[in-house]
């Protein structure tokens, strides 16, 4: 169990104490932090607690801090909303603010991991319950009567007997001097009471992003600015012996050129020349046209994709090098099996590919470094910043910009340390923007990924028996960056008899987390085939699946509960109208996959022409992710554009490494989905009595192989590796 998880788990026992003072000019602010005397008691990922800040003015101004950095994932409208609802305020009296980088006010200030609604929904209900206790009993103060005859409504506390009322704002400042209620005896809203939770929220930043207003990191200026880039050695991890550098600095813009010196972590600081000109364009254009640079590539120049296969091919026919899991007796199950399926799936590297690429901004000014960055987790940056730079971290001061996606990309501060190392030897601001082939050809990609699969169906039509040997990357028994597989991997537990096996190899690539880490590219594998021992053995692919989940036995741990899959599967197969008939060369495919919390089933309808050409016509998707959905249009949005990005990954995306470096550079190279193929996709959620948890992952795991399975009913033809634009469907 993650910790995460584990804080849901305790979430009920959590004592927060809220910090409230008064605000200068009249007001009060509300600070939420948790208990020191149960943080005591926890992990100190689990004590990495969550702040929130409320402020409500004189005048009625009722501003939320948004402390986690906006990816495009909603939180910065998300989390407030919860605040507003407990506090009962309309929604269009309040003011959201991005809150800058502030460890000593906060806690948890980074996106990722589908985490935000799972961490944040009591405490951010909790700190809007306080607000709202604590001017209701001002009011009753000052007018003499007991605090439960009062009630509040769109900002506003009446005692209805008397007919008075008050506004918050001229209770606030009585209310900074009540006595704070204790977190368990606050009085929370039940679903049916919520005025905002649950209704659709359009996003706080939206008019800015539509009228072009400044909100990302790539829309930072300031006074006497300058820009650059830097130039790395295309093969990961070469380091830099020379360059012109004299040359490049009179060219035509330039102010600066010079070579800085980096270490051996491909996340940090890596060898290279800086450009600094005047304006942008004028330094990419000499770094272009004039630079020139020597480089030692190292010994990751050896490697290529066509050596990993080579490799991974040879690893699957020697014995494991380690076993994860093992139950029963696979070995025998599969030798007695009346139905035997063996198939190796393969997916690739793949790019992050943000719309926006990496860039940040940074001024050395009076002792300290001030950073713009658009970061994920900027209170790594700021470490990493420190350490490389050798200052102290008080040194440092980071406002959090909106990010023109990231998908994982943002967890690592590169980009950040470039900027910050470049803005050190400067007396002026510079803003470090990369091209979008620095972006591709510098990324920290999804891993590649080889599944040697066996499988065995009795006479019953039961799985008995289950094999993989996943072939990998890493070093010894540690897996590269996200580049593992989890021991409960599904289907342990549903299959009596199951092994799997790992062996590795050496990478020099780098590797992260991109979204649905790990997920994104073993559901693939794992579903396909699940479709393939159901068709092996003579059964419908829902009712095989079905069947399957029913059989689930053990503890769960950090696996899936078969039992709140079953229904989600079942109602996406209804949606779909499941079963009925279609014209020829049309197939309905189905997959099904449980990660960051989420469970999700998707059916995918495909038509492959004869001449091979495919379309994906429509995709239902059914999700069970708790009892609450706080801000369905974001919701439905999040599942739809997950959903899209796994269609995207499997048609077409795909990095291949030669000679250590990167072969892809542009959007012409590595094609994104466009929007002329983009088909509906209808959603539902059902709710189920859990705690609520996260969007931003969970829906894009099914896809690829309920697309892949789609082509299978459709033309006969199985897909075992990607992407599928790689295969002739004719």
């Amino acid at each position: 169990m993650t910790y995460v998880e584990q804080l849901s788990v305790k979430q009920t026992s959590r004592r927060f104490f809220l910090q409230v003072s008064a605000l200068a000019g009249g007001g009060m602010l509300i600070g939420l932090k948790l208990d020191p005397a149960f943080a005591a008691t926890l992990t100190p990922e689990e004590a990495d607690a969550l702040t929130a800040f409320i402020s409500i003015s004189a005048d009625d101004v009722i501003t939320i801090m948004a402390q986690n950095p906006e990816i495009g994932q909603g939180i910065k409208t998300m989390l407030p909303m919860l605040i507003a609802d407990e506090l009962d305020v309309e929604w269009s009296a309040v003011r959201v603010e991005q809150a800058g980088l502030d460890t000593d006010k906060y806690r948890g200030q980074f996106a990722g991991g589908s985490f935000a609604t799972g961490m944040h929904y009591m405490p951010m209900r909790q700190a809007g319950a306080t607000g709202r206790a604590m001017l209701v009993a001002a009011a009753a103060q000052e007018w003499g009567v007991a605090a439960g005859e009062c009630e509040t409504e769109a900002g506003v506390v009446h005692h209805r007997p008397s007919g008075r009322q008050a506004t918050y704002g001229e209770l606030a400042s009585a209310a900074a001097t009540m006595p704070v209620p204790d977190a368990e005896s606050l009085r929370l809203k039940q679903p049916g009471e919520f005025n905002i939770i649950g209704t659709d929220v359009p996003g706080v930043d939206n008019y800015k992003i539509v009228t072009g207003q400044p909100l990302y990191g790539i829309d930072t200026v300031l006074p006497d600015m300058l820009y650059a880039v830097y130039e790395k050695c295309p093969v990961f991890g070469g380091k830099l012996i020379d360059a012109n550098l004299d040359e490049v600095a009179a060219a035509p813009g330039v102010e600066h050129a010079f070579a800085l010196a980096g270490g051996d972590s491909l996340r940090g600081l890596l060898d290279g020349v800086a450009v600094v000109a005047d304006n942008w364009w004028a330094a990419k254009t000499a770094r272009e046209r004039v630079l020139r640079i020597n480089w030692s590539e190292g010994p990751t120049a050896s490697q290529s994709s066509e050596q990993f296969a080579l490799r991974a091919s040879q690893l699957a026919q020697l014995p494991a090098q380690q076993t994860l899991h093992a139950d029963g007796d696979a070995d025998v199950a599969l030798a007695d099996a009346e139905h035997v399926v063996a198939a190796d799936y393969y997916y690739p590297f793949i790019s992050h590919a943000p719309l926006e690429p990496q860039n940040c901004t940074a001024h050395w000014h009076d002792g300290m470094m001030e950073i713009w960055a658009p970061s994920q987790t900027p209170e790594s940056g700021r470490r990493l910043v420190a350490e490389t730079l050798g200052l102290e971290e008080s040194q440092i001061r980071i406002h959090l910009t909106r990010m023109g996606g990231g998908f994982g990309r943002r967890l690592s501060n590169d980009y950040m340390v470039e900027a910050a190392a470049i803005a050190k030897e400067l007396p002026v601001p510079v803003k470090l923007l990369w091209t979008r082939e620095d972006d591709m050809r510098h990324d920290f990609y999804r891993p590649a990924g080889f599944h040697f699969l066996e499988g065995g169906v009795d006479a019953d039509g039961n799985l008995v028996g289950w094999h993989n040997h996943f072939v990998s990357f890493g070093d010894g028994e540690s897996f590269a960056s996200s580049a593992s597989i989890r021991a409960s991997e599904f289907p342990q537990r549903f299959v009596p008899n199951y092994r799997l096996d790992a062996s590795m190899m050496p990478l020099g690539v780098p590797t992260g987390a991109l979204r649905a880490p790990g997920s994104n590219g073993i559901a693939f594998a794992i579903q396909s085939f699940i479709d393939e021992l159901a068709h092996a053995s003579g059964q419908d692919p829902v009712q095989f699946r079905l069947r399957l989940l029913a059989s689930g036995v053990g503890e769960i741990d950090r696996g899936m509960d078969g039992t709140r899959m079953i229904p989600v599967l079942e109602r996406v197969a209804e949606n779909a109208g499941w079963g009925r008939p279609l014209a020829d060369r049309t197939g309905m495919g189905v997959a099904f996959h449980y990660s960051h919390r989420g469970y999700f089933a998707e059916v995918v309808q495909a038509s492959v022409s004869t001449s091979g050409n495919l379309t994906v016509d429509e995709i239902w998707v059914v999700g069970d992710i708790g009892r609450q959905i706080i801000n369905p249009l974001n919701a439905e949005n999040q599942t739809q554009g997950a959903t899209l990005d796994g269609i995207s990954q499997a048609l077409t995306q795909e990095i291949t490494i030669e000679g250590g470096r990167t072969q892809q550079s542009n959007f012409h190279d590595y094609v994104l989905l466009r929007m002329s193929q983009a088909p509906p996709v209808h959603v539902e959620f059902l709710k189920s009595d859990n705690d609520p948890t996260g969007l931003g992952e969970p829906a894009l795991p099914p896809a690829p192989p309920a697309l892949c399975n789609a082509i299978f009913a459709a033309t006969g033809k199985r897909i075992r590796s990607l992407p599928i634009s790689r295969h002739e469907l004719t």
